[in-house]
């Protein structure tokens, strides 16, 4: 039935394999390796010589072998056909000699293919072929096919590059594939069914044949494709007689007693059988290709085929179903014993020992989701039935864990309530107060977070292990919860320093995943130091997050939101945008809310830098109703209702922004009444307004201020103060290159008006942005050294050196050196060169200003 389709892209794979002296193609039964060869013989035989021979079933005997291969070879050159006699004497290795021969005296390329190898039962022959295709003529090419890897020794063609190899990877049908031959069959399925028979086939050709051949005329094609597994009577037979029933006794007995684990490795498969020398059949089954794969690199851990676990699964209930519960009772005390309590509790509720897996899960469910399993424990939580489940005081720090992590925080208060009138022991109690901590955060209510604080546990002497681990656990996680406390709350050093102790904590504990939670949070508490810092502490974490396979994770939802900020703050706009869509895609709707604030904001902000008021609105109204939400106030409130009312101003809205203006009150609201009394033409009441912005404001708050200071005071006609005012703003966002606040409040004009400035280079960048361009990068980059690169980024403007080296405070012979240097790094002769290189490379702006 796959052959409905060409797949052109695997026949042309082969044809490329083909090239090589010896191509291999090794997979399962079913795999299509038969239907790969005859469509590469069908679509590239044309004008070739192909000598094609299948090996028949249970081929014993090498004379048999080598005279087919005979006749097959005398098919393909058209030579005249000399039968070789039968004899009892066989002499194989003549019988080498001459079908080198024939091949090599055929004047044009041949190629010689053997279809099911592993049928062939002489080891003589199997050594005989060795020797045939290490010594094959120049021009002829072999193509091998077979379920298993052949007792053939090519490790030299291997070695010397002219041996190529098809194994499953490549033959397995790919999901376009299958929707193909789903459309070619004429079988209707949704896109979402089609994708489950592909995942439930994992692409195998005959799996999927099947499924076509029984789907033909079916009444419910989605249901059907929903139930089908290896028990379905046409793969069930299928696969009993090609694969199961071949099988010795042992090798059944394993395969059938490890069927209910969705993965085996050697000691946990003798434990189940009762047997040794586990791990040399399931290597020897993946040598096979019996449906049998490894899912580590050093071949110890192995899984089966989807639709082979389900056959399996199925003739274990047939023949041994009384033996089910204890096989899983004994999996999961193995599980326990090694630190894997997920597998060890979902063993235990298949064996439906409720009461032993509530209490594995409640004694665990805190570290499993410290690290990163906070699915899993939800998903282990919904497995319980009603009685056994929602009524035990022992499942209720677990129902509480889900319920943080899903935000249902009403839900965690009843369960926790539970939980603490329940709790016999100290450790317990602990686990309690530290998610109380984690509900209070989540809640905003950050007074009570710090105040909860105060109950951190700390090492006592002489306790257990278990009991130094907890607390390990729970100084972690209330750093976390501190810090993250601390950094809403906008008091950043304290922040940094708590999350920094954190993650240095979970690091010495070994929980990367709260590791990566500390630094996704630290970025954002760095920003008081520096963009440069801050940046790098989110690269770090989300870099961590992917070597662990968390790059798609809320956890590291805050690093990607502030690095939208930081490269909205520096002009980076379309950088800033790329960072955004994916802190949205990473935050959910009922995510934690500073996060969910944070997200909003940006996004109002690049908005609003953009010139595009009307769509900013709407992201700094998000903001508002998540504040409204939060029992707590987080510290960015009052300047995500101050940019609002800006904005509004800007955007032409001047009564609803004078109306929001009403219930604002507040020294943080003193910029936004300045730019709508600017509105509405009042730049003297402007100016009144601004005296009440405080120098201990944000440095881009202070920014802003002086900005709009500047442009009351030009409209004044004291263009003098606007200047100053303008200097003074470039002189503060000189260490980060803050370009946002200018682009914000439409500074364009008042910088292209300034006759002398210290700040040419921030000027260029800015004016370059405020015009639809890009800034340069705020980085030091390649080999450039950051005194070269300042020096760079002088040299677009009409300054002289003596000029250059004015402004930077610096003498004329450093400039004279670093601008040599900048030549040779750059390959530049002349100034006009490096500028244009540097534009190149993105070390400077891109010239529009």
């Amino acid at each position: 039935m796959p052959d409905l389709i060409e797949r052109r892209d695997l026949v042309a794979a082969l044809d490329r394999a083909a090239r090589s002296r010896v191509t291999v193609v090794s997979a399962p039964a079913g795999s299509g390796k038969t239907s790969l060869l005859c469509l590469w013989r069908d679509q590239y035989g044309r004008g070739r010589r192909i000598a094609f021979m299948s090996v028949r079933p249970e081929q014993l005997d090498a004379q048999l072998f080598w005279h087919a291969l005979l006749g097959a070879v005398y098919d393909a050159t058209g030579a005249d056909r000399v039968e070789p006699s039968t004899t009892p004497g066989f002499d194989g290795q003549a019988m080498v000699d001459r079908v080198l021969s024939e091949i090599g005296s055929a004047g044009e390329p041949i190629y010689l293919v053997i279809d099911d190898l592993h049928e062939l039962g002489s080891a003589e022959a199997a050594d005989q072929l060795t020797a045939l295709l290490t010594r094959l003529p120049p021009r002829v090419h072999a193509i091998v096919a077979t379920r298993r890897l052949p007792p053939l020794r090519l490790h030299r063609l291997r070695l010397a590059g002219e041996l190529a190899e098809i194994r499953v990877p490549q033959l397995r049908f790919t999901e376009a594939e299958t929707r193909e031959l789903l459309a070619t069959a004429r079988i209707p399925l949704p896109d979402d069914a089609a994708a489950t028979l592909h995942q439930r086939t994992e692409g195998w050709a005959a799996g999927l044949g099947l499924a076509v051949l029984s789907l033909a005329g079916h009444p419910d094609p989605a249901r059907f494709v929903a139930e089908f597994s290896g028990s379905d009577r046409t793969v069930a037979e299928y696969l009993m007689a090609e694969i199961l029933d071949r099988q010795p006794a042992d090798v059944r007995r394993l395969l059938l007693r490890t069927s209910l684990l969705d993965r085996v490795d050697g000691e946990l498969a003798d434990l189940l059988t009762g047997a040794a020398g586990s791990d040399r059949i399931l290597l020897e089954l993946e040598d096979a290709n019996a449906f049998v794969v490894s899912v580590d690199a050093t071949r110890t851990w192995f899984r089966y085929h989807n639709l082979f676990a389900g056959l399996l699964r199925l003739e274990l209930r047939r023949t041994q179903n009384a033996d089910i519960p204890a096989l899983h009772r004994l999996a999961a005390r193995w599980f326990a014993e090694h630190a894997l309590p997920a597998d060890a509790v979902r063993h235990l509720q298949a064996a439906g020992d409720w009461p032993a897996a509530a209490r594995l899960l409640a004694d665990h469910s805190l570290s499993m989701t410290l690290d990163g399993q906070g699915g899993s424990v939800a998903a282990l939580l919904r497995a319980f039935p009603a009685r056994a489940g929602a009524r035990s005081p022992e499942l209720a720090v677990v129902h509480a864990i889900a319920d943080l992590d899903r935000m249902h925080l009403d839900d965690a208060v009843a369960h926790l309530a539970i939980a603490r009138s329940h709790a016999g022991t100290t450790a317990s109690r602990m686990v309690i107060t530290a998610l109380e901590l984690l509900l209070a955060r989540l809640r905003g209510h950050f007074s009570a977070v710090v105040e909860q604080a105060d109950a951190l546990p700390s090492p006592v002497t002489g306790r257990s292990d278990a009991d130094i681990a907890l607390v390990g656990d729970l100084q972690a996680v209330a750093l976390l919860n501190l810090g993250v406390t601390e950094a809403w709350s906008m008091r950043l050093p304290a922040a940094e320093r708590h999350l920094l102790d954190g993650a240095a904590l979970a690091r010495d504990i070994g929980r990367p995943y709260l590791e990566v939670a500390c630094l996704a949070h630290l970025g954002f508490a760095s920003t008081f130091r520096s963009f440069a810092l801050a940046r790098q502490r989110c690269e770090e974490a989300i870099a961590l997050a992917a070597h662990h396979g968390w790059e798609a994770e809320p956890v590291i939802a805050p690093a990607a939101v502030t690095l939208a900020g930081i490269f909205a703050g520096t002009g980076e706009f379309d950088r800033g945008e790329q960072w955004l869509a994916r802190a949205e895609r990473l935050t959910r709707a009922e995510g934690e809310p500073g996060t969910r604030l944070l997200v909003h904001l940006v996004a109002g902000l690049l908005a609003a830098a953009r010139g595009h008021h009307r769509e900013a609105l709407p992201e700094f109204a998000a903001a508002r109703r998540v504040q409204a939400g939060m029992a707590g106030e987080h510290a960015l409130s009052a300047r995500v209702t101050a940019w609002m009312i800006a904005t509004q101003a800007r955007g032409g809205l001047l009564e609803e922004a004078k109306a929001t203006l009403e219930h604002a009150a507040g020294d943080e609201f003193g910029t936004a009444a300045a730019v709508v009394r600017l509105a509405g033409g009042d730049p003297a009441g402007a100016r009144e307004e601004l005296r009440k912005v405080p120098e201990t404001a944000s440095v881009p708050a202070r920014i802003e201020a002086r900005l709009v200071a500047a442009l009351a005071g030009w409209e004044l006609g004291d263009k003098a103060a606007a200047g100053t005012l303008v200097e003074d703003a470039l002189t503060l966002a000189e260490q980060d290159r803050l370009i946002l606040p200018f682009a914000m409040t439409g500074a364009g004009e008042l910088l292209e008006s300034l006759r002398e400035t210290s700040h040419a280079a921030l000027v260029a960048d800015i004016l370059d942005v405020v015009r639809g361009g890009a800034p340069a990068n705020p980085l030091p980059a390649g080999e450039l050294s950051p005194s070269e690169l300042r020096v760079l980024r002088y040299l677009p403007t009409n300054l002289t050196r003596p000029e250059i080296a004015g402004q930077l405070s610096v003498s004329l012979n450093t400039v004279n050196t670093h601008i040599r240097h900048i030549y040779a790094k750059l390959g530049a002769t002349d100034r006009t060169a490096a500028v244009r290189r540097g534009r190149e490379l993105r070390l400077l702006a891109s010239g529009r200003a």
